[in-house]
């Protein structure tokens, strides 16, 4: 068959490029440890508290907190449920004379803030509190003893990570899925380019081979090396960097086989146009620069609606939903079928384009 013909020799050629498979297999996970280095800090932000049976004037207070805001539930059911399906960052549910408080923990800085919003309040209140309490006593019998104050307990639980999670937590799993497209896009555009420049693609196109099965026999070879890298990638990730997974691994790494094999029609596409390898890195700010500000790293609830709409038109926004609802939520299948679908769309869409690029360099 032509196309594994195709695909077994850039395979060879691949594997005698070790600069190149250095690129894709240890460019990623450095990139990934330094960066777990430099965003491990914790940022402020806009956080919604459910409450359950907490006192309005320590909800009130609350409040006041700059960034919070709070909502009242009838029933703790309501507010994990809310939680669930993440309206509220968190859940205060006072009972026993102590705070139960659930945390999301899928962003640490909300977390944090929540914590810190808590503890706050309780003072102010206890203090205002206890200076009402004396007052009265002291009118009624100016000689009394102080009473002695009930000590609150505040009892913490996570529904992702635990009390050491941050922002490097929040962001890998989109990271996990921008590094598998950064280097697949980048190999892949590259090497059929040189294939081109060389002018091994225009002896290839001279025989009866079809243009599909040159691109298939191309996707096929580097869809191997995608699995690969994806595995070293999630696994690097999980076990390295000690990042936790609610959800199941195999779902992570299909999300990043599926935006890898888009990557590579992608690049095989992009290099179409290109007419050298300078050109080819000059698409890296249009293609792949946008996919990181609107693949959700920067929280697009945070910007106008007329800008939020260019995400709906990249693949990692996809990817990057998917990933961290598996990684922080558990999503199951049912839940990132949605993405998969749009992802192999993409796939279907830019396959088709490139077999009718392919057109313009074969001499009838």
């Amino acid at each position: 068959m032509r196309t594994l013909s195709i695909a077994k020799r850039v395979g060879k050629e691949l594997l005698r490029d070790k600069r190149t498979l250095a690129l894709v297999f240890l460019a990623p996970i450095l990139v990934l440890f330094l960066m777990k280095l430099v965003f491990s800090v914790n940022s402020s932000t806009d956080v919604k508290i459910a409450t359950v049976n907490v006192s309005s004037s320590l909800v009130k207070t609350i409040d006041k907190t700059k960034h919070v805001s709070t909502k009242a539930y009838s029933t703790k059911a309501k507010a994990k449920k809310s939680l669930s399906d993440k309206k509220v960052d968190a859940i205060i549910d006072y009972k026993d004379s102590d705070f139960y408080v659930t945390y999301a923990n899928t962003d640490a800085s909300k977390t944090s803030a929540t914590k810190m919003a808590l503890k706050s309040s309780i003072i102010v209140n206890t203090t205002n509190k206890l200076k009402d309490t004396l007052q009265k006593i002291q009118s009624q019998m100016p000689n009394a003893p102080q009473t002695k104050q009930h000590k609150v307990k505040i009892h913490n639980k996570y529904l992702y990570g635990d009390s050491n999670t941050n922002f490097f937590d929040k962001i890998v799993p989109i990271l996990m899925g921008f590094f598998v497209f950064f280097f697949v896009f980048l190999i892949s555009g590259m090497a059929l380019l040189n294939e081109r420049t060389s002018g091994t693609l225009n002896r290839l196109l001279a025989t009866p081979v079809k243009r599909s099965e040159i691109v298939f026999g191309y996707m096929l070879s580097y869809g191997v090396l995608a699995i690969v890298q994806t595995l070293i990638v999630v696994l690097f990730t999980i076990w390295a960097l000690k990042v936790e997974v609610v959800g199941n691994i195999l779902y992570v790494i299909l999300i990043n086989f599926v935006l890898a094999l888009v990557a590579l029609a992608f690049g095989i596409l992009m290099s179409t146009f290109a007419k050298s390898e300078f050109q080819m890195m000059q698409f890296i700010p249009l293609i792949i620069v946008p996919q990181i500000f609107f693949s959700g790293i920067i929280p697009l609830d945070t910007m106008a609606n007329g800008v939020k709409v260019i995400s709906y038109i990249l693949p990692l926004k996809y990817a990057g939903d998917a990933l961290t609802g598996i990684v922080m939520s558990g999503d199951g299948f049912v839940k990132i079928v949605p993405s998969i679908l749009i992802l192999l769309i993409f796939l279907v869409v830019l396959t088709l384009l490139n077999i009718i690029g392919l057109k313009k360099y074969r001499k009838v």
